[in-house]
């Protein structure tokens, strides 16, 4: 039987939540049922969104932020939607819902004192025996990286934004 892991993409270069999303593809391909919930990223439309339909039934999509924290007005409103957000996440622990859970931008909460971090670690450590679980996001925790099976660090040596060249369609989003 195979044993779910626990994987972290985090640091400062991209890729991460393409990673994440390439393993997503990956169990699909299997006929594994996958979810993914968005945390931080949520103020404009990425590709990955139209995956749904073409995978009715097998993948799950939410998109529960409303922007990145640091544009923020109301600081208030993103830890309340960060909270109920990590509450889905731990039920579709709880209930064994995905053989692979993506939680993009995980780590921010954590940083942001947003949710405990003793309850996320919690909850992963416990997740049903198959289901493989990713966390994606900068500054990964001394715990969460502890904790994990596999770590991988992205490292931005060079980026096209330090052209002047803007995210593109299809590439970055």
């Amino acid at each position: 039987m195979a044993k779910g892991l626990f994987v972290i993409y985090t640091g400062n270069g991209k890729g991460k939540t393409t990673a994440a999303l390439g393993m997503a593809v990956r169990a699909l391909g299997h006929g594994y049922p996958v979810t993914v919930i968005q945390f931080i990223k949520g103020n404009a439309h990425c590709g990955e969104h139209n995956l749904t339909g073409p995978f009715a039934g097998l993948l799950q999509f939410h998109v529960t932020g409303k922007g990145f924290t640091w544009k923020s007005e109301n600081l208030d409103e993103d830890i309340a939607l960060a909270r109920t957000a990590w509450e889905m996440a731990a039920r579709t622990i709880a209930e064994d819902k995905a053989r692979l859970l993506i939680l993009d931008e995980l780590t921010y909460l954590i940083r942001y004192k947003m949710v405990d971090e003793d309850e996320i670690l919690s909850a992963i450590t416990g997740r049903p025996a198959k289901m493989n679980i990713v966390v994606t996001g900068r500054h990964a925790s001394d715990k969460l990286i502890a904790a994990a099976d596999l770590v991988t660090e992205m490292t931005e040596i060079k980026h096209p934004y330090q052209q002047g060249i803007p995210a593109q369609k299809g590439v970055d989003f």
